[in-house]
């Protein structure tokens, strides 16, 4: 179990790294019922991101990894798509970067969030960790590197769930602070907005694709 965590650390610390949820679930928390809606965005993202890993599990079951305990080749040729889709965007993301991070703008839907229902901020936050761009496909190679890892169910999810947890560390921090510090946290996760938006494109395009490079390297590697 530990080889099967120390292969998805890396793409947990990706996900984790999420301008756009964090800046989301910031604006949630400074909503009235922000303790409340904040804690079902968390729940929501943690849903979404258990759910996809447990669907890419149940796909692989105990057949990621072959008789020898090498990943099977399925398990490359997946790794190998999926880097090339993350670089791809990378190189996407970096060309409509803004050339100055204070002409950065939100997406529109983020000025309505104060009116979100809490089925609202529950589905998205579901919506921003299984649908996004970055993190499906990152939660899908982590989950797939667990099923090649030739390891028992039980020990799958428990990798699985440290995945998911590790993952959750960036959406999670806004919410425990505010939870701990209530009002006083206002200035400190309003500065965490303010970076997390101005440069919320760029880290985006590095990251997509530097973990998009490191797929595509483990796919190659499981491959040949």
């Amino acid at each position: 179990m530990g080889h099967a965590v120390g292969d998805v650390l890396g793409l947990a610390a990706g996900v984790a790294v999420s301008p756009l949820p964090i800046v989301a679930i910031i604006l949630i928390l400074a909503t009235p019922r922000g303790r409340l809606n904040g804690t079902l965005f968390a729940l929501g993202w943690l849903l979404g991101l258990a759910g996809l890993g447990a669907v890419m599990l149940a796909v692989g079951g105990t057949g990621g990894a072959s008789a020898h305990k090498h990943p099977a080749t399925w398990v490359g040729a997946l790794k190998l798509a999926l880097g090339v889709l993350l670089v791809l965007f990378g190189a996407l993301q970096w060309r409509r970067r803004p050339r100055d991070p204070s002409q950065a703008r939100l997406p529109k839907w983020m000025e309505a969030i104060d009116r979100f229902t809490p089925v609202k901020i529950a589905g998205l936050g579901l919506l921003l960790s299984a649908g996004n761009l970055k993190n499906a496909p990152l939660t899908i190679a982590a989950a797939a590197s667990i099923s090649s890892a030739g390891i028992p169910v039980p020990q799958q999810i428990g990798a699985l769930a440290i995945f998911v947890v590790i993952a959750s560390l960036g959406v999670l921090a806004p919410l425990a602070v505010y939870l701990v510090m209530g009002d006083r946290a206002r200035g400190l996760l309003a500065n965490w907005r303010e970076w997390a938006a101005r440069h919320n494109v760029a880290v985006l395009a590095v990251l997509f694709f530097v973990l998009g490079l490191k797929l595509v390297g483990d796919g190659i590697t499981v491959l040949t």
